[in-house]
């Protein structure tokens, strides 16, 4: 399957507040993913928006995929260079201030119709149950907080039911 990537380097946002925002996009449906940063109050919603359409660009204009049918496959934030500066204190000392940046990077792949596979996949399953003997119920695990009396009587009367099931099968 292909996919479309786009990277914005040195972002001037701390990478821990792109990753807030980037989480509530991953796996969407590109126009969601849009609708969604639109209305994020976030300053880094703006950065990431135009990523995820660079991105989606990328994969119309490069490899001429369906735009409506984009997702968001991968879509995460690294740490770049952290601009160190000086922030002057008390008694002629400084106090070193880290303005972060950040890497962001948005895969969108296009998505397959996954249909046809689910169909089989349930055949399977309905194929692989074993049906139960009518009337045998399996023995009851022991409960906490109960007596250890009450839960032997209820396995010895599992025990009498199987017995009687197997010699209605029998005769």
């Amino acid at each position: 399957m292909s996919e479309a990537r786009a990277i914005a380097k040195y972002i001037r946002i701390s990478p821990r507040k792109v990753r807030q925002v980037v989480d509530l996009i991953r796996g969407k449906k590109v126009g969601e993913a849009l609708a969604i940063l639109k209305f994020t109050p976030k300053r880094a919603a703006t950065a990431i928006e135009k990523v995820v359409k660079s991105a989606a660009a990328n994969a119309e204009n490069n490899l001429e995929m369906n735009r409506d049918a984009l997702f968001i496959a991968e879509a995460y934030v690294d740490q770049g260079p952290a601009l160190k500066r000086q922030n002057p204190r008390a008694m002629g000392r400084a106090d070193l201030i880290k303005r972060r940046t950040s890497h962001i990077t948005v895969v969108v792949q296009e998505k397959e119709e996954a249909a046809p596979v689910q169909e089989e996949a349930a055949g399977k399953k309905k194929a692989a149950r074993k049906p139960k003997a009518a009337g045998v119920q399996p023995a009851k695990k022991p409960v906490p907080g109960r007596k250890k009396e009450t839960v032997e009587k209820a396995n010895e009367a599992a025990g009498e039911k199987k017995k009687v099931a197997r010699k209605k099968k029998e005769g």
